[in-house]
C-alpha cells in the first residue's frame, strides 16, 4: 500500500537514526536533561494497538495506533512501511502527565488484502519512537468477510414417541467470521438450556433429551456472522403418541329379563388416546358374551288332597299347596284358595239324629221345580231368536239395501294384543285348514261364487349362506306356532317368468365412477386413482336370484340383505371399492349379531366380519336402513343376522293393491303384500303388480316382526256388509312365523276377493289389519272407486329423482371435485405438529371406530373420503364436509393454516357446499 521501494525504503529509517542522534546531543545540556528526566524518560507505550479486522464487501477498514510518548508513529504491513502520505496522525499531550501522545491511522482496501500472497493473513502493526528508542505494537490482521449459502448439513425432520430423544444436526456454510448458530421453533427463537431438556452441543447440535408433546414443530437452524445470516431447510418434528386401551367397563346387565341374551363390556383407545400419527390400539373394543337370566316361574296348584270326615257341623274341608311349582324368582303366586269346605251329603253326616235329606223343608222341592221351569223358558225364548235371525240374513242376502256408506273408516293406529283374533276355537280353525280357500294356486284365479278369497305367496328362488334356514329354531316352513301342529297356510313357490335384470355394467378407468342398481338400494363406488393410469375395467354389479345353497340345519341366521356380485374376477385396485347394500334389521338396540358373508365355490359361505368387531381385511358401517362396505376383493356378499333374544326384530313393509276381478264385473281383489323393507324386495311386487294392472291404494307402512315365534296375521275389517259380501271364515288369514321371519326377497302375498251387489256401488272403504301375535299392529285404509280406470299404471313407488341411470364416470360421479381431494389426502395422511391427521378427519366426519383399517391403507385420507361419499350419495351437498373441515381449521392459527393447506379447501368446500 504505498510503501517505499528499492532506496527509498531505506532512507527514512536512515533519517530516523539521525534525528535520535541529534536529540541525543541536546540532551547532554541543561535542557537536555530536562527533557530526559520529563519527557523522555521512558519508552513509548501503546495506549490503542491495532486490531483484527474484517472488510465487508468493497468498504475499507480503518487500522489505529496511539502511543505516549512518542515522536513518530509509523505502520509496517506484511513486513514494509507503509508511505508517510498514508498516514493520518495527530498529536496532542496529556494535561495530568504533560507527556505527548501521538494518534495515526491508516485505512486498508479491498483490493489490497487481494492483491496480497503470503503464507498467512495481511497484518500491519505500529512502530513508535522516543527519546529512549522505540516499540512495536501487537500484529492486527485483515481479512475479506464472507458466508456461504449453503450449509454444510441440514437438519432433518423425523417422528419420535413419547418420551424418546431428538437429535438435530445442522453444519453451518462456511464463513469468515465462524457463523455463529441459534435455533428457531416455529420461527420463534428457542431458548435453549432453560428447561435442562433442550441442550445445544459445541457442533451445533440440538439435543431434547425426553421429547414432549410441545416439542412437536418446524425447527430452522440460522447461521449468521457480520456479513449476512442463512437459514437452513425447516425440519419437522412430530411427537406422537401411540394408543393404550384403557381399562375394561364392567359387564352390561343382561339385555333380556328372561332367557338367553347377551351382555357386553368396553374400551376406548383412550389411555392414552394416539396422537400425531400414533398407531391405533390393536384388539376389539367391544366384548360380548351370552348370558341367561333366570327366567321368574309363576306359582302352581299342586292336587286337592282327600276331604276330610265330616264334622259335627256337617261339612267337610280339603286343601292344596301352591307347589307345582312354586313361585321362584318373581313369580306370581297361585291364584284362589288353599282350603275348600262344602256341606256333607249323601247321608255321610246326621242331624237331630235324622239324615240331612230326611231333614230337608218343603220349601226345597219348591224351589227346584222353580228354576227347572226357567230354563225350559230361556231355551225357548232362544230358539225362538235364532230363526228370527237366520230369517232376517236370508232376506237380507236376497233384497239387499243399496245404500252408500259416507262414513269413511279410522286413520291408521297400532295396538298391541295378547291373543289371536281371527278364530273363536279348535274348530274354526280345523275348518278353515281343512277349507279349499286355503289351497292357494300362485297367478291363477278360481271362478265360482263360493271360492272369492286368493292366496299367493311370491316366491323367488334365494341362497341361503352355510348357517342360514328359512326357519327359526327347528319350526318348518309351513307350520304356526302355537296351533297344535296344524298347517293354516301351505305356500308354494314359483318364478315369474318376465322378471327384470337386476344387474348394471360400465368401463371405468383412473378417474373412477359409481355403478348403482336402480331402484334396489345397491350402489358401488370406484375410488378416482383405484385404477392405474392407461387401464380400464369392465366392471358389473348384480343381485343374484337363483338358488345356489342347501337350506342349513341350524337355522340360526337369516338373510337382512340381498345378495349382490361385483367384479370381475381378478380386479386389481390401489384402493377398496365401497359399496352400499339395504337390510331390513331393526338395528336400534344390540338384539342381533350381524356378520358379512362372501360366497365362495361349492355352495358355501365364509365370514369376511362381524359388524361390531374391528378388521383390518374390510369396513363395515353399519346404518339404519343401509350398510356401507369398503371391500377389495370381488365376489358376492350378503348381510345375514342372527338373532339373540325374542326382541330382536326385522322390518316388514306392509302394502296394498286393488284391481277388478276381469272374471267377475261385479268382483273386485285386495292384495296385500307383505315384504323386507328393502327397495330391492318391493320392487319385485311393484313389477307384478304393474303386469297385472294393480293399484296401490294406501301409502305402504313399516311394521316391525319380532322374533318370538308368533305368527303374522291378516284381516279385512269394516266391509259394508249391505253393499259388499264376502265369504265367511275368510276375513282373516295367517302366514306361519318361519314364512315371515326367512322370507327375505320372496314377497308374502294374500288376497280378499270381494263381490258388491249392484253395479252402482263404486266406492269400497274398508281396513286391513296386519299384525303379529302378541306383537303389534298396523291398519291400511282402504277408501277407493272401484270403477274401471284408464290408467294402467300404478301410483309412484320411487322417489329418486333419476331411477334409470346405472353408472356415471369420473368427476361428475363424486360430491368432492378431484383437486380439492387430492389437497385433503395430501394435508391429512401427513401427520403434523398440531394432531391435523387421518384420524381427526374421521372423527369430525363421525366415523370413529375402526380406524386401524384406515391404518393400513396407503391413503388413509381418500378413503375416508371415499366412504363419506357412498354415505352422502343421495345428498345434495358438501355441507356436512364443509363443516367439519371448518372446524379442523378453527384450532389452527393463520400461520399453522398456510403451513398445513386446510383454510384453502375449507373456502373451496363452503362455495361448493
Amino acid at each position: 500500500m504505498g510503501q517505499f521501494s528499492g532506496g527509498c525504503s531505506w532512507s527514512f529509517p536512515i533519517l530516523v537514526l539521525l534525528g535520535f542522534q541529534v536529540a541525543t546531543a541536546l540532551a547532554r545540556g541543561p535542557r537536555g536533561e530536562a527533557l530526559q528526566h520529563g519527557q523522555s524518560g521512558t519508552l513509548p507505550r501503546f495506549l490503542e494497538e491495532p486490531v483484527d479486522a474484517y472488510i465487508i464487501k468493497s468498504n475499507p477498514i480503518k487500522l489505529r495506533c496511539q502511543a505516549r510518548p512518542a515522536l513518530q508513529i509509523f505502520f509496517k504491513c506484511n513486513g514494509e512501511w507503509v508511505h508517510q502520505s498514508q498516514h493520518m496522525s495527530q498529536e496532542h499531550t496529556d494535561v495530568v502527565t504533560g507527556l505527548k501522545i501521538r494518534e495515526v491511522m491508516i485505512n486498508v482496501s479491498r483490493q489490497q488484502v487481494e492483491d496480497f500472497h503470503g503464507p498467512e493473513d495481511y497484518w500491519c502493526l505500529c512502530v513508535a519512537w522516543s527519546h529512549l528508542g522505540t516499540s512495536k505494537s501487537r500484529k492486527a490482521s485483515v481479512r475479506i468477510a464472507y458466508l456461504r449459502k449453503n450449509f454444510e448439513q441440514d437438519p432433518q425432520g423425523t417422528e419420535v414417541p413419547l418420551n424418546g430423544m431428538i437429535v438435530l444436526h445442522c453444519r453451518p456454510p462456511e464463513g469468515v467470521p465462524v457463523a455463529e448458530v441459534e435455533w428457531l421453533k416455529n420461527e420463534e427463537p428457542l431458548n435453549v438450556g432453560d428447561d435442562g431438556v433442550i441442550s445445544q452441543r459445541g457442533d451445533h447440535d440440538l439435543i431434547i433429551s425426553e421429547a414432549r408433546l410441545s416439542d412437536s414443530g418446524n425447527y430452522t437452524c440460522v447461521a449468521s456472522n457480520i456479513v449476512a445470516k442463512r437459514r437452513s431447510a425447516t425440519a419437522m418434528i412430530v411427537v406422537y403418541v401411540n394408543g393404550g386401551w384403557s381399562s375394561w367397563t364392567d359387564w352390561s346387565a343382561c339385555n333380556v329379563r328372561c332367557g338367553r341374551g347377551v351382555q357386553k363390556r368396553s374400551r376406548t383407545c383412550t389411555n392414552p388416546a394416539p396422537l400425531n400419527g400414533g398407531a391405533f390400539c390393536e384388539g376389539m373394543s367391544v366384548q360380548k358374551s351370552m348370558c341367561n337370566t333366570v327366567c321368574p316361574v309363576d306359582g302352581s296348584w299342586g292336587e286337592w288332597s282327600e276331604w276330610s270326615v265330616c264334622s259335627s257341623d256337617c261339612d267337610r274341608q280339603r286343601s292344596r299347596e301352591c307347589t307345582a311349582p312354586e313361585p321362584k324368582h318373581g313369580g306370581r303366586l297361585c291364584d284362589g284358595v288353599a282350603l275348600a269346605a262344602e256341606n256333607c251329603t249323601g247321608g255321610l253326616c246326621t242331624q237331630n239324629r235324622k239324615l240331612l235329606h230326611d231333614a230337608k223343608p218343603q220349601g226345597v222341592e219348591r224351589t227346584s221345580d222353580v228354576a227347572l221351569y226357567s230354563g225350559l223358558a230361556a231355551g225357548v225364548v232362544t230358539v225362538v231368536l235364532l230363526i228370527i235371525a237366520v230369517t232376517l240374513y236370508r232376506r237380507s242376502q236376497t233384497n239387499p239395501l243399496l245404500i252408500n256408506s259416507s262414513m269413511q273408516p279410522d286413520l291408521t293406529v297400532s295396538r298391541t294384543y295378547t291373543s289371536p283374533i281371527c278364530f273363536q276355537d279348535s274348530i274354526d280353525k280345523e275348518l278353515m285348514a281343512e277349507h279349499s280357500l286355503l289351497n292357494p294356486l300362485p297367478d291363477l284365479k278360481t271362478k265360482g261364487a263360493t271360492e272369492r278369497a286368493e292366496y299367493h305367496v311370491m316366491s323367488h328362488p334365494q341362497t341361503f349362506p352355510r348357517g342360514l334356514a328359512p326357519d327359526y329354531r327347528g319350526v318348518a316352513v309351513g307350520t304356526t306356532l302355537g296351533r297344535r301342529g296344524k298347517n293354516l297356510f301351505t305356500p308354494r313357490v314359483f318364478q315369474t317368468l318376465s322378471r327384470p335384470l337386476h344387474k348394471a355394467t360400465a368401463v371405468f378407468g383412473h378417474a373412477g365412477g359409481r355403478l348403482v342398481v336402480p331402484n334396489t338400494g345397491i350402489s358401488l363406488l370406484v375410488p378416482h386413482g383405484g385404477i392405474a393410469e392407461d387401464t380400464t375395467w369392465e366392471m358389473y354389479m348384480s343381485i343374484n336370484q337363483e338358488d345356489s345353497s342347501t337350506v342349513p340345519e341350524d337355522g340360526a341366521e337369516i338373510f337382512l340383505s340381498p345378495t349382490v356380485t361385483y367384479g370381475p374376477p381378478g380386479l386389481d385396485l390401489s384402493s377398496p371399492i365401497a359399496m352400499t347394500i339395504a337390510h331390513c334389521a331393526e338395528v336400534a338396540a344390540d338384539n342381533w349379531t350381524i356378520r358379512l358373508k362372501r360366497h365362495i365355490q361349492d355352495n358355501k359361505w365364509e365370514e369376511v366380519m362381524s359388524v361390531d368387531e374391528e378388521s383390518t381385511s374390510c369396513y363395515c358401517l353399519l346404518e339404519a336402513q343401509r350398510c356401507h362396505l369398503l371391500l377389495e376383493q370381488p365376489g358376492r356378499y350378503a348381510l345375514v343376522g342372527e338373532a339373540l333374544n325374542q326382541e330382536a326384530a326385522k322390518r316388514l313393509r306392509l302394502a296394498v293393491f286393488g284391481s277388478p276381478d276381469p272374471s267377475n264385473s261385479l268382483g273386485f281383489t285386495l292384495r296385500v303384500y307383505s315384504v323386507d323393507d328393502t327397495p330391492y324386495a318391493f320392487q319385485e311386487v311393484v313389477v307384478g303388480e304393474r303386469r297385472r294392472g294393480g293399484r296401490l291404494l294406501e301409502e305402504p307402512k313399516i311394521m316391525l316382526f319380532k322374533g318370538n315365534t308368533f305368527s303374522l296375521q291378516v284381516s279385512i275389517q269394516d266391509v259394508p256388509r249391505l253393499l259388499w259380501s264376502i265369504k265367511p271364515f275368510t276375513t282373516c288369514q295367517e302366514f306361519s312365523f318361519s314364512q315371515v321371519w326367512a322370507s327375505n326377497r320372496c314377497p308374502l302375498q294374500c288376497a280378499f276377493s270381494l263381490e258388491r251387489y249392484s253395479l252402482s256401488t263404486s266406492q269400497l272403504s274398508c281396513k286391513i289389519s296386519v299384525r303379529q301375535v302378541t306383537g303389534e299392529e298396523q291398519i291400511l285404509q282402504i277408501y277407493t272407486s272401484v270403477v274401471e280406470q284408464n290408467e294402467k299404471g300404478v301410483a309412484p313407488f320411487f322417489t329418486q329423482s333419476d331411477c334409470t341411470i346405472t353408472s356415471q364416470t369420473g368427476s361428475k360421479a363424486f360430491k368432492i371435485p378431484p383437486s380439492i381431494r387430492q389437497r385433503i389426502s395430501a394435508t391429512f395422511d401427513t401427520a403434523n405438529a398440531n394432531g391435523k391427521d387421518w384420524q381427526l378427519l374421521a372423527q369430525k366426519l363421525h366415523i370413529d371406530r375402526n380406524l386401524g383399517y384406515f391404518a393400513c391403507q396407503e391413503s388413509p385420507s381418500s378413503v375416508i373420503l371415499s366412504l363419506w361419499e357412498a354415505q352422502h350419495q343421495d345428498a345434495g351437498d358438501l355441507d356436512s364436509l364443509a363443516s367439519a373441515l371448518e372446524e379442523i381449521g378453527k384450532v389452527q392459527s393463520p400461520r399453522e393454516a398456510a403451513t398445513f393447506g386446510c383454510s384453502k379447501e375449507d373456502s373451496e368446500l363452503t362455495r361448493l357446499g
